[in-house]
């Protein structure tokens, strides 16, 4: 008999945040404040919109698509 107490996932796993890189992976001399437009993978991988759109949007490290980072909400 196993030990899962039938509770669901979400409730075990810590809250997850995406890391918000300041630097484009490419070209590393954009800076990327965490309001600016940028494109990322599911690892997280961090490229200025530029250079997104040079690699076709397929990010060059897991060949996993490269998507809009969403932006944090700032401060009222």
């Amino acid at each position: 008999m196993g030990t899962d107490t039938g509770t669901p996932i979400r409730e075990k796993a810590p809250p997850m945040a995406l890391e918000m890189r300041d630097r484009c992976e490419r070209c590393e001399t954009t800076a990327l404040p965490t309001d600016a437009a940028a494109r990322i993978c599911s690892y997280e991988c961090t490229f200025c919109v530029p250079c997104g759109d040079a690699m076709g949007e397929i990010c060059p490290n897991c060949g996993g698509e490269l998507v809009a980072r969403p932006r944090r909400r700032t401060e009222a």
